[in-house]
């Protein structure tokens, strides 16, 4: 699959992405890429977005593949209780927030606290850093076996953020296109009435 073959979802985390952040020159670069817009970044609520990654899926018109970041993937974490297979071709998951350190995060939900520990209902890499200072890889590989995701060790790359040197990240990228090219050929996504 190429990148303009997919709806890509831009899924920040925690007060979001902003243009200098990976992921918002990804979505400034890929034609097919669309920021799910929270309605209140300062405030994850879990219910809230998991119900906006819900409707910008079902209201895409080509394979889905989701693109997270911090918690973000949290979200799609607790999104992926409510997609059916084959709704999404698949997830980029970087840098989870760490169930600890969300908790220190002000105004976060307690329920958005917990993640899931299911297996995701498509396929996933999960992208962790050694020196993420949100998230150990110790958790970070929990998760991933959890969902039956792809490990990735970014190795000492702190929270693969604006912050960490992570802006235009063109390791991600060509992991990305890597990762794009794995996902077996979705056919057109049925619009549902």
């Amino acid at each position: 699959m190429k990148s303009s073959d997919a709806d890509i979802l831009i899924i920040p985390g925690w007060s979001g992405s902003g243009p200098d952040h990976w992921q918002g020159r990804w979505l400034a670069k890929l034609s097919t890429a669309q920021l799910v817009e929270q309605e209140d970044w300062y405030k994850p609520a879990r219910d809230a977005w998991a119900s906006r990654i819900v409707a910008a899926v079902r209201a895409a018109t080509r394979p889905v593949v989701l693109v997270a970041h911090s918690a973000g993937v949290s979200a799609v974490a607790h999104a992926a209780e409510y997609l059916k297979p084959g709704e999404v071709a698949g997830a980029f998951l970087v840098a989870p927030a760490s169930e600890t350190a969300k908790r220190a995060i002000p105004g976060m939900e307690q329920a958005f606290t917990t993640h899931r520990r299911e297996r995701l209902p498509f396929p996933a890499v999960l992208i962790s850093s050694a020196t993420d200072p949100y998230c150990t890889q110790d958790e970070a590989k929990a998760l991933a076996e959890a969902w039956g995701a792809e490990f990735v060790d970014a190795g000492d790359s702190g929270h693969l953020n604006t912050e960490s040197g992570h802006g235009p990240w063109p390791d991600g990228l060509l992991r990305f296109a890597g990762f794009l090219r794995g996902l077996s050929a979705v056919p057109q996504k049925q619009i549902q009435s």
